[in-house]
């Protein structure tokens, strides 16, 4: 084996594999101590039986002791920069913002100036917001826009892709690819099929219009859980809304809550400041958030309500139940979403959600572009 090989090894295994792979020197022995840093706060450490604070070189990283002089958020971040692939220098700053919580590197000016904008630090920012001052606000908001422009950019193609071209049932003289009818044809062509030679042939193609003449006015309500859970889903939710925005035949609804209801409609085409007014946590009333979309409705039957949240509810469960069945009776798409983010990968309250479902909610997780395709689906009708 190969010394860079010993050296991952060691890296990977931590000191007791030293006797193995030898002793780190150099880059080695400094990426070790970075992880070191890091990783030593896990508490799994101390059922395994390494002492508690110790920097996986055996020196104690976090509470000073006889290994080198102890490390700053800034100096770790400065030599993961300069030790790591960028790859690996992503993962160390989601780990160390997501799953370490070490708030400095939200909350630290120099920090903040280092660190590469990502969606794990944009959920950081509007996690630890309420603890920053005023300056180090005005640096995280600079964050937050960028990454929400970023996803903004993403996810407005895949919203385009949705809407683009929603195609009425008209024939249409524009004979090309793109306005081909497959099942028309085929419906159109049946007579000439060949039993012997299993074909259609085709005399008559058959084409529609990707274009109508009327676009009738539907309503998209968003209704967003705050709970710490859901953090994804809002920043999701926040940005799929203002894709959606002014599309023609579409008015879109943003709703946050928790025990209470705030309408963040007028801040939908400005997501990175309605991002900033977002409180996250408290308890959850999603039979009042609900109930707040159903007097929004004008027209059932051109609405669509989708409830993104966990589905703990800490409110009314049976007048949650009652309400959406009484939406889903009056003719008004319902949708239960469990996540809205584009990993689409839910954890939520299945009983609730069974029971949503059983009145005629669609309950499930969806990406922002299925969200789209949809509404553009429901739409194109």
């Amino acid at each position: 084996m190969t010394t860079p090989d010993l050296e991952r090894w060691r890296l990977v295994l931590g000191l007791p594999a030293e006797p193995a792979t030898g002793a780190l020197s150099g880059d080695a022995a400094e990426r070790d101590r970075m992880l070191g840093w890091l990783y030593g706060r896990d508490p799994d450490l101390d059922r395994r039986g390494v002492r508690a604070g110790s920097g996986r070189n055996g020196s104690d990283e976090r509470t000073g002791g006889s290994g080198p002089s102890s490390l700053t958020t800034v100096d770790w971040l400065d030599a993961v920069h300069r030790l790591f692939p960028k790859e690996t220098i992503e993962r160390l700053e989601r780990d160390a913002v997501e799953k370490y919580e070490i708030h400095e590197v939200v909350t630290d000016p120099a920090v903040l100036e280092r660190i590469e904008p990502d969606e794990a630090l944009l959920r950081a920012v509007l996690r630890t917001k309420h603890l920053m001052s005023p300056d180090v606000l005005a640096m995280a908001r600079r964050i937050v826009e960028a990454v929400v422009r970023q996803l903004m950019e993403r996810l407005a193609v895949e919203v385009r892709e949705a809407f683009h071209g929603t195609r009425s049932r008209r024939p249409s003289r524009v004979k090309n690819a793109r306005n081909f009818d497959f099942h028309g044809t085929i419906r159109a062509n049946l007579a000439h099929y060949r039993p012997d030679e299993r074909r259609v042939y085709i005399e008559h193609p058959r084409f529609v219009s990707r274009t109508r003449r009327h676009v009738e006015q539907w309503q998209m309500i968003l209704l967003v859980d705050q709970s710490g859970s859901m953090l994804a889903s809002v920043v999701h939710a926040a940005v799929t809304a203002a894709c959606l925005w002014g599309l023609p035949g579409l008015r879109t609804h943003l709703v946050a809550f928790d025990t209470s209801v705030v309408d963040l409609t007028s801040d939908v085409t400005d997501p990175a400041e309605l991002l900033m007014k977002v409180q996250l946590g408290g308890g959850t009333d999603i039979a009042r958030a609900v109930g707040y979309a159903a007097g929004l409705v004008d027209n059932p039957r051109r609405a669509i309500v989708a409830v993104i949240s966990d589905f703990y509810e800490g409110g009314d469960a049976h007048l949650l139940v009652r309400t959406v069945k009484g939406l889903v009776e009056q003719g008004t798409h319902v949708l239960g979403l469990a996540a809205l983010d584009e990993r689409a990968d839910p954890s939520y309250d299945r009983a609730m959600g069974q029971r949503l479902a059983d009145v005629g909610a669609h309950v499930g997780a969806m990406t922002p572009g299925k969200l789209a395709a949809f509404v553009a689906e429901r739409i194109g009708r």
